[in-house]
């Protein structure tokens, strides 16, 4: 005997182990329920095994626990009017003594063998406790080994009594045996239709081989042994419980208890959990749809950059023509003697007139070109913040603020998205997210039509702006250099260094409008998609957090179900 104490002992530390893991689990997610419910079971593994007793009121519960510890006394008290409001919890104690542990509850220790072996819980009326049946589900349900559940003989099928039933039966799972009390009220044949009706009804509500006896607790009391029922259910109770055979059995109860805790724990995460995988796909969509329309706007500022230069090769490559030819031998002498006698303009003033027609031809076209390419890389930019403003407005909400459980972590969550709603919102409307002083200081041009837009409506004005301020400074420095060039032009001059300075000049303005043009909107569009994404800073804290916290619960309960199958072996 004292080795298996021993074993049960080691057993016993083991299971509270997995008690604690299971509350910090239920603290860390939040469940109160739960984690009051454990705290009770955490206190009682120790304890005896436990009948509760339930039943309707008058079904004659008190009288039958009496007659059941048979001490000869009313440890359970007994009158016309219903007498139990309480519940009473009576167990083994030297001495007779009442304490009283709430409004609610009081214990009755008793100095009663059979009490050594298990506790007995009496409860209130399952048609008076509706309002207390928090305290029976969280103090006693979780931890009872046995529930005895309680009918008057002559009318077993009251709603209340099994509606009752079916919440134990449904929510915890515990063994259950049906008592038809106050068998002496009624005749034999009625007695057998009704213990018959019992055992069909549970049948038909999962109950494999429902235990049924009729006893009456007046004949019993009254010491008529032979005819009361109480020697079929002390058998049950001898042959199935008592002997020995009770503290493996409550400890079995236990890890079954603590097994339904933690599936209960799975069902109650179910939409938390799903409204973290929902958050997840909606902000994953979110950065694949910035991502593409980034990627769009690249591509255009990619398409943009290759027009601006093939317009600026085919102008600077006839323009090269039209000097190699205006500045041959030929045509110098020609065009010198010309001028003498005033049929032609002079050589300084031909090449006055190639300067500015470079100019005009380069603006115009490359105007044009940047007008037509700025719209389409404008859009895409704007097209991005509608699309993420329009997924933020119709974001799934799955975790209701009315949830049972998690009805403050579901609170938190719709704060966060409206905020995020609001706040993505006034930023597509602002005017200042999507410029700054360097993008104002770009363009003279660009200041006085910021006030005409705002959020979005304003981009394509700043792409204008910083692309003509990079083209136009590109190409004012080609002329510059070209039209000082040509200005120092006389007849003697080298008609070769003319033509390589020229071709030197606009080789490198095209380098440097392809590296600034590209550089500046691309670093301009991923600043707004930058900006876009830092709107996002505190759902994806929440989103983060909520990760490792369903990750860590997941591992524990996997842990927990292990040993707790382990321990079960």
């Amino acid at each position: 005997m004292q080795e298996i104490n021993k074993e049960l002992n080691l057993k016993l530390s083991r299971l509270a182990i997995s008690v604690d893991k299971l509350m910090d689990v239920t603290k860390e997610v939040g469940h109160e329920k739960l984690e009051i419910t454990l705290a009770e079971l955490r206190s009682q593994l120790d304890a005896p095994f436990t009948f509760v007793i339930v039943g309707e009121v008058k079904a004659g519960k008190s009288s039958f626990i009496n007659a059941l510890l048979d001490t000869d006394k009313e440890i359970c008290k007994v009158a016309p009017m219903p007498m139990t409001d309480t519940i009473q919890q009576i167990v083994y104690g030297p001495e007779e003594k009442i304490e009283v542990i709430n409004p609610y509850l009081k214990k009755i220790y008793q100095p009663v063998e059979i009490l050594q072996e298990i506790a007995i819980v009496d409860t209130p009326g399952t048609n008076t406790i509706v309002t207390h049946h928090q305290e029976i589900t969280e103090k006693f349900i979780p931890y009872s080994d046995l529930i005895v559940f309680v009918f008057e003989a002559k009318n077993p099928y009251r709603q209340s009594s099994w509606e009752f039933f079916d919440f134990i039966n449904t929510e915890w799972h515990r063994k259950i045996i049906f008592v038809l009390q106050q068998k002496d009220l009624l005749p034999e044949g009625d007695l057998q239709i009704n213990f018959e009706g019992v055992v069909e009804h549970a049948k038909k509500k999962g109950i494999k081989d429902p235990k049924v006896f009729a006893v009456s607790a007046k004949l019993e009391l009254d010491h008529y042994h032979d005819i009361s029922g109480f020697k079929a259910i002390r058998s049950y109770i001898s042959d199935n419980i008592t002997g020995g055979k009770a503290p493996e059995l409550k400890f079995q109860n236990n890890v079954n208890t603590l097994l339904t805790i933690s599936e209960k724990l799975d069902d109650s995460m179910k939409n938390r959990i799903r409204q973290y995988e929902v958050d997840v796909k909606f902000r994953t969509e979110i950065r694949e749809l910035i991502d593409t329309q980034h990627q769009k706007t690249e591509k255009q500022i990619h398409v943009l950059t290759d027009n601006l230069l093939d317009s600026y090769d085919n102008i600077t490559r006839q323009k090269l023509s039209d000097l190699e030819d205006g500045l041959s031998f030929i045509s110098v002498v020609k065009r010198s003697f010309s001028s003498i006698f005033g049929k032609e303009s002079s050589l300084k003033e031909w090449l006055t007139t190639q300067a500015k027609d470079f100019e005009l031809k380069l603006n115009t076209s490359l105007r044009d070109k940047l007008q037509n390419g700025i719209i389409d890389v404008a859009e895409n930019i704007q097209i991005m913040g509608k699309l993420v403003d329009n997924k933020l407005r119709y974001s799934e909400t799955i975790l209701k603020n009315n949830d049972e459980i998690f009805a403050d972590i579901a609170e938190r969550r719709i704060n966060v998205l409206r905020d995020l709603q609001q706040s993505f919102a006034q930023f597509m409307n602002t005017a200042e997210n999507f410029y700054d002083d360097k993008m104002v200081s770009e363009s003279s041009k660009m200041t006085p039509n910021l006030a005409a837009g705002g959020g979005v409506a304003i981009v394509g004005v700043i792409l204008a702006a910083v692309a003509q301020g990079a083209v136009f400074d590109i190409t004012g420095g080609v002329l510059t250099a070209v039209g000082v060039l040509f200005a120092g032009v006389t007849l003697g001059l080298n008609r070769s260094k003319v033509i390589n300075k020229f071709e030197e000049e606009i080789v490198k303005g095209r380098v440097k409008m392809k590296e600034e043009v590209s550089e500046k909107l691309t670093d301009y569009t991923a600043r707004i998609k930058h900006k876009i994404e830092s709107n996002f800073f505190e759902f994806d804290q929440l989103l983060d957090k909520e990760g490792i916290t369903l990750m860590r619960v997941k591992k524990v309960q996997g842990e927990i179900r292990e040993e707790l199958m382990d321990v079960k072996k």
